[in-house]
């Protein structure tokens, strides 16, 4: 905060703290001036009901007294008074720079010895698992969700469907590097009605009904323009991470109109890289993680 804004801060806390000391000050004066502990203040209700101005009891003012004095204790020796940092240099800042440390710390020491385990071997080890999930939690729930089965836009990691390639050293690659999928739009080359024939003959691929002509005139526009990613049967290339069209797993929503908005102006996706954030370490065990969220239901991370 600037100066202005500090000094107001420590003369409001002083002089609150002052008023206090006065308030106990002025309502014990008439105990030391012999006023009888009975005394009226001429405030009468109902005919029969009077206001008393007793003094306080003296185990009760001196809690407040002790009180103003841990105050000004804890404004001594902690931040509290504008800019004023305290005595002893505590900020919450340092506070948490401190627990984070030894987060991390601890953790190194847990993971000290994936370097001698394979990410297969990971996979297969519960209390690796455990910790992974814990993880996976922390730094890709938000997009994969708590239970890695993601959402519009975000790829489902507990079935063993694969945009890309599913093997242990992609996936760690992907993880560590990221990856970037791009389907281009083709809503210029093919236009309205072309549009609506190619999201007809997408459609028949899974097993959808749509209008035969519709298909059968998307099919040879599919041959002409989509081959080259996604197979001649549809069938996708995980080399391109180019999604298998014959399935009904749709990253994007398997409605007509979804399909089309796809088609029409395309698609593109980013995994962000994690390896500055994670660490070879943690990005290692995050492999595995996600390596045994689609393998079969006995591993560690689907018990």
């Amino acid at each position: 905060m600037n100066e202005r804004v500090s000094l107001f801060a420590i003369v409001f806390t002083l002089v609150n703290i002052a008023a206090c000391l006065w308030l106990m000050w002025w309502t014990a004066r008439h105990r030391q001036s012999g006023q009888s502990k009975d005394a009226e203040t001429s405030h009468v209700w109902d005919g029969d009901l009077t206001e008393l101005n007793n003094p306080l009891p003296r185990w009760w003012l001196g809690l407040f007294i002790l009180t103003i004095v841990f105050g000004i204790a804890y404004l001594i020796f902690y931040p509290g008074l504008g800019n004023f940092a305290g005595t002893l240099g505590w900020s919450q800042e340092r506070q948490h720079a401190a627990a984070t440390q030894t987060a991390q710390t601890q953790l190194e020491q847990r993971l000290g010895g994936l370097e001698q385990h394979s990410i297969q071997e990971l996979a297969a080890n519960r209390a690796a698992m455990a910790t992974a999930r814990n993880l996976f939690g922390l730094y890709c729930s938000t997009c994969h969700g708590s239970d890695a089965r993601g959402a519009k836009g975000f790829p489902n990691l507990a079935d063993q469907d694969w945009l890309g390639r599913s093997d242990v050293d992609a996936i760690y690659q992907t993880i560590a590097q990221g990856r970037t999928g791009v389907m281009p739009g083709w809503s210029a080359a093919l236009g309205n009605q072309g549009i609506e024939e190619v999201t007809a003959y997408v459609l028949s691929l899974s097993g959808r009904k749509v209008p035969a002509d519709f298909a059968q005139v998307g099919r040879e526009k599919f041959a002409a323009m989509c081959v080259g990613c996604h197979g001649a049967q549809g069938e996708g290339n995980p080399l391109l991470g180019a999604p298998n069209l014959t399935d009904k797993i749709w990253l994007y929503g398997g409605s007509v109109d979804a399909v089309r908005e796809t088609i029409a102006n395309g698609r593109t996706n980013q995994m962000p890289a994690h390896a500055d954030l994670l660490g070879a370490k943690k990005a290692k065990l995050m492999a595995a993680y996600v390596f045994s969220l689609s393998s079969p239901a006995d591993s560690p991370a689907q018990r």
